[in-house]
């Protein structure tokens, strides 16, 4: 790769923001993550986090972009960002929003119907930037010489992972996903709590070799039997399909609402734990609001 990527987490909270001092530490934005790769500007995600990379972006003397949108799909707490996000509103400003299925624009659809005036005072056709759709084909979409696929996941409603990549580097963006409900060795799991939970050999071809995988593991093991259905996975899930896919760093992501900063260590801890006693390579840590990492 001739150039360095930059992962910045601007939400990890799923279902609602959380303001207050219990979760400062890891953030209460919901999803938002930008990857920055030379003059090309991708988002995964237009929660609440949109509007801070927004501001951000304006600070850098960049109010006027050209930004790729990647949407994992579209519940509130992923888009309810995008009336906020200040770039939106430059008319020199450049947005391209990606739907993985053809047919009916559904992505772009749903951005429209969260600024009709019954919600918003703000109309969608006020917005001063260039705003079009684009949709991958078979799968895959080519940028500027990264390459995003797309693999569909477990989820009410249906969502989507992505994977970027470009030469070596290899980045996964796999949130909303009940990774859970996809295991190939069920009654063994269910025994063992200890047991390597297998996921599908599809999914972990996907992830696989990442340099880093940013994924939903929002349920501890305790809570996650009073959870079943709802679309989110544990943390120890998402360990061991980190290891089985042998991905070099893992950020656990889309934090609880329930969770204080001092619960999400604690779930991060046990899911390091794991990894530790299986002798894994993999470098697993908590997504943080503010954090970057240049890969």
């Amino acid at each position: 790769m001739s150039e360095p990527s930059f992962v910045r987490f601007w939400g990890t909270r799923g279902s609602i923001p959380t303001p207050g001092h219990k979760t400062r530490r890891y953030g209460g934005n919901t999803s938002c993550v930008e990857i920055r790769h030379g003059d090309f500007e991708l988002v995964c995600d237009g929660g609440t986090g949109l509007r801070e990379l927004g501001l951000d972006l304006v600070q850098r003397g960049r109010p006027r972009v050209s930004a790729h949108l990647f949407f994992s799909h579209m519940h509130w707490d992923h888009i309810q960002g995008f009336p906020f996000f200040v770039p939106a509103y430059a008319k020199d400003s450049e947005i391209v929003v990606y739907d993985v299925e053809a047919g009916r624009p559904r992505v772009e659809e749903l951005l429209h119907g969260q600024m009709r005036s019954e919600y918003f005072p703000v109309n969608f056709g006020d917005l001063g930037a260039e705003i079009r759709a684009r949709t991958f084909e078979q799968n895959v979409v080519e940028l500027g010489g990264v390459t995003v696929r797309s693999f569909e996941q477990a989820h009410p409603g249906k969502s989507f992972a992505y994977a970027f990549e470009c030469g070596e580097k290899k980045i996964v963006y796999a949130t909303d996903s009940e990774l859970d409900l996809l295991l190939t060795n069920q009654d063994e799991a269910g025994e063992d709590p200890a047991a390597l939970r297998r996921l599908p050999a599809a999914l972990v071809a996907f992830v696989e070799g990442a340099d880093l995988l940013i994924a939903d593991g929002q349920y501890t093991d305790a809570e996650y039997p009073h959870k079943i259905g709802w679309g989110h996975a544990r943390a120890n899930t998402v360990a061991d399909l980190a290891h089985q896919a042998g991905v070099k760093q893992c950020a656990v992501f889309h934090h609880d609402p329930l969770h204080s900063d001092d619960a999400v260590e604690q779930k991060i801890r046990a899911a390091c734990d794991r990894l530790d006693a299986r002798g894994s390579r993999t470098l697993l840590f908590g997504a943080r609001e503010g954090l970057e990492l240049k890969l």
